[in-house]
């Protein structure tokens, strides 16, 4: 299918986006209500951050003090349950949002991880805990892409990028918060007082959404809405399908990666004889690195441009994790982990900065939904495959070794999108008798 490119399309977008209004583009300003509705986002981020990697924090204690019967394995498949859950409603989420509104999407995901999320502290068993878990996903999967795509129709398109990886800086930041927390809740009080923090945000971050975030309205031409050809049968064509598979396939091995190092790197560095209180701290380095990474992202994607920053911390991120296979000495290892939280989750800050960029306006919830749905088939194995990993007795080694290489695929897959989307860039309009062109 052929598509016609506009004469004055954004650099490097896939399609050029309508001119700014107040109902259907970005917002030429940054006004005080988009900065609160924005802070709004990234704290419930933070919360689907902490959501996230509570599990790995309280996982050596399900095992051990439950009495579930839980091996590493089963360990493993509870904790791809959440993941399962969040490609359920990250893809969906997207969707209608795409169609109903960010905002009703955005405050119902938040209820319902929140809701679920504290239900886990009163699970009886395996079964119920692992469906909890499932259920909360579906929430922390459906938040992130409708929070971005209404994020980035309230800032200027110039700081699109950078807002939007900047936003990201939430879920490490939530990841670090659990860490911290739990070195000092677990042992006081269990690990159930772990998921009963998500009462804050039920009680404080959904109250300030219903007050900040706006709705955004479809675009109107005479006072009625105009009606874009929208959805997965419009994403999954030309101009868009061969880099729309590239981003997602790239995110199935980031976060395959960044999950999977989530998920297990507590009870790995347990596994490797540190005590409970200095695994957290490793997994609280790996936090703080993506966070740092956030920053530093944000950044160098302004400056370097989203796609190959991305292919740079994704190699990063694939050198460090290979270092920790040598058995360096611990000052090395916080070090690697810093750079594995800078790489894995950079990378994903900036498939997320260049899908909301890459995309027009009414595809742009749907786009990024597509992205992160199908990209958490790698977090939902991330879990699984650590786990048999240790099973089959191949060691902490192999983990990070499974890791390294999902980040070294990262970086490939991505460098594709690179090329891809400059020859689309380089191909003159007249190249065809329409000046068509496909991605």
């Amino acid at each position: 299918m052929n598509h016609t490119l506009p004469a004055a399309a954004p650099h490097g977008s896939l399609q050029g986006a309508p001119a700014p209004t107040a109902a259907n583009g970005p917002a030429s300003r940054f006004s005080k209500g988009s900065a609160a509705a924005v802070l709004v986002c990234w704290l419930l981020v933070v919360f689907d951050g902490y959501d996230l990697i509570v599990y790995g924090t309280v996982q050596s204690s399900l095992i051990s003090e439950t009495g579930w019967g839980l091996s590493k394995a089963t360990a493993g498949t509870i904790g791809s349950m959440a993941f399962a859950g969040m490609m359920i409603g990250a893809i969906f989420a997207g969707r209608m949002a795409d169609s109903w509104g960010r905002r009703r999407i955005i405050l119902g995901c938040a209820v319902i991880f929140s809701i679920f999320t504290i239900l886990c502290a009163f699970a009886p068993n395996a079964a119920v805990f692992g469906a909890l878990r499932l259920l909360a996903g579906i929430g922390l999967g459906g938040l992130v892409p409708s929070a971005n795509a209404l994020v980035a129709e309230l800032v200027p398109a110039k700081w699109r990028s950078t807002v939007a990886t900047l936003m990201m800086s939430g879920v490490p930041i939530g990841g670090s918060i659990a860490a911290l927390v739990g070195i000092q809740m677990i042992p006081a009080f269990g690990w159930e007082s772990m998921f009963l923090v998500a009462v804050l945000a039920l009680v404080v971050v959904v109250p300030l959404g219903l007050r900040y975030l706006p709705e955004t309205l479809a675009p109107v031409s005479g006072g009625r809405p105009v009606r874009e050809p929208s959805g997965f049968s419009s994403l999954l064509r030309a101009p868009y399908l061969g880099v729309s598979v590239l981003f997602a396939v790239a995110t199935i091995a980031t976060l395959f990666a960044w999950y999977g190092l989530g998920t297990w790197l507590p009870n790995l560095m347990q596994l490797a004889g540190y005590n409970l209180g200095s695994a957290l701290t490793f997994a609280l380095a790996l936090n703080l690195g993506a966070v740092a990474g956030s920053v530093i992202t944000a950044w160098a994607g302004t400056r370097f441009g989203p796609i190959p920053t991305a292919i740079a911390a994704a190699a990063v991120a694939a050198g460090a994790l290979v270092v920790l296979v040598t058995g360096p000495p611990v000052g090395v290892v916080y070090f690697m982990l810093v750079l594995a939280g800078v790489g894995t989750h950079g990378t994903q800050c900036l498939i997320i900065a260049a899908v909301a960029s890459h995309y027009p306006g009414h595809l742009r919830g749907t786009a990024l939904g597509w992205a992160l749905g199908t990209g958490r088939i790698g977090a939902v194995a991330a879990p699984q495959v650590g786990g048999l990993l240790l099973a089959a007795g191949l060691g902490v080694s192999s983990n990070f070794l499974a890791f390294a290489g999902a980040a070294a695929i990262a970086a490939v897959l991505l460098a594709a999108v690179g090329l891809k989307l400059k020859s689309k860039l380089s191909t003159p309009p007249s190249s065809s008798p329409t000046g068509a062109s496909n991605v």
